[in-house]
This record gives C-alpha cells, structure tokens and sequence, in this order.
C-alpha cells in the first residue's frame, strides 16, 4: 500500500532507518539526518508484522551541500515490543570519507591527560562548542542504536540532548564514554533519560556495550 511521505507511521519508520544507519555509518567526523522521505510504502505480511518500504534523501550535518540517497526496508513484527524492527538499508553512492578526521580525534582523545568530561550538549541556546562537535556526533551514533533497539510502530524517538558525558581509560585501544542521553519520544512528548556506554575505535566503529533507559518525565516537570 503505498503512503504519502507526510504519512506519520511512514515518518516514524523513516526515524528507524535514519537510526540504524547512524549507528552502523556515524562517528565523531560524520552525522547522518534525515532530509526527506520521497517514497513510502506499507505490506501487511500476515503472522508476521508490518513492513515499510523507504526512499530516503539523507544528508551529512558536515557536509551537507551533498545530499544522500537511499532506500530501507523496516519490519515491526506483530505483538511484540521487545523485538526490535529489522532493518535494511542500501547507500546509493558514496559516503564522505571521514578517515583523516577520525584519526585526529582519536589522537586528540588518547592523549588527553585528564578525561574528558561534558555535560548539556547542546546548551540552552542550542550551541555545540566546535571542540565538542565530534563527541555529541558520537552520541547521535549512540542514539541511533537506542531509536533502533527500542522503536515500535507507534513511537518516534529524537536526541534531545547529551546530559552528561565521561571519558573513561581504557587498558585496550577502544575509545570509551559513559553518557546520559536525553530521548524525546515525539508521540507521547516524554522526555526519557538513557545511560549507556559507547565504545569506539577508528576501525571498528561505534558499539554500543551498555544502556539502560531511566525513568522518563513529561516536559515542563521540572526532572532534568
């Protein structure tokens, strides 16, 4: 059945895809955002659950005068919201090349004497200081695994913000950082804190070895 892009269970779909991606292709030297939905198109596979069928226009927030094409196909499987949706997505083209940025950071983190600690990312004007871009980038990334892992048909999960972020030394050569993230869920307007850790290395990508979801709050309580 096909839908119109505007079509909200198509745009929390969408939010799924861009999720996915993020955390399999982003970093510190790269963000993945959803520009448009082009196309979108619903089966109802009896047993089983429903499955969307995407084309995506994505775009890199570094770069973003070169706009991404791609297709995805989500899968919310019927009666079950411990299962996460399986998801497939196809890059048309090329992503920038980040090899020679994510070297530098990695430098920068190692030789850092003291941990690197930050909190609120973005401020409350919405400014992310440069020195700090590549560490709320990792947090998208971050991010993406929680909107994959956790996502039904009926919810749209966004990052808000990093609350708190912690360096942590590590005995191998993985990068690690200990976050809190805020998750706004769009459907139900809950503001949901998330810790999780994050492991990163300039080979091998972002994995995510811990979350856990804490209490959430409705917006204006006064729980931040």
């Amino acid at each position: 059945m096909e839908l119109p892009p505007s079509h909200f269970p198509a745009g929390r779909a969408a939010a799924v895809a861009v999720g996915y991606l993020r955390y399999l292709r982003g970093g510190p030297g790269r963000g993945l955002e959803l520009r448009a939905l082009r196309r979108a198109r619903r089966q109802d596979i009896d047993d089983v659950g429903h499955k969307y069928y995407l084309e995506l226009e994505l775009e890199d927030v570094l770069d973003k005068d070169r706009p991404v094409n791609c297709t995805a196909e989500v899968l919310y499987h019927l009666g079950s919201k411990s299962t996460a949706p399986d998801v497939q997505v196809t890059v048309q083209g090329e992503l920038r090349s980040t090899e020679e940025a994510d070297k530098e950071f990695y430098s920068r983190i190692r030789s850092l004497e003291k941990e690197l600690v930050a909190e609120n990312i973005p401020d409350s004007h919405g400014n992310v200081p440069p020195e700090l871009e590549p560490i709320h980038l990792l947090a998208w990334a971050a991010s993406g695994y929680v909107i994959w892992q956790n996502s039904t048909e009926n919810t749209k999960f966004h990052l808000a913000q990093v609350k708190h972020v912690k360096q942590v030394k590590r005995s191998d050569e993985d990068l690690q950082f200990d976050y809190v993230l805020l998750l706004h869920e769009m459907v139900s307007q809950e503001v949901i804190p998330w810790e999780l850790t994050l492991l990163w290395h300039p080979q091998c990508g972002a994995r995510v070895s811990r979350d856990r979801r804490q209490p959430g709050h409705a917006p204006g309580s006064g729980n931040t």
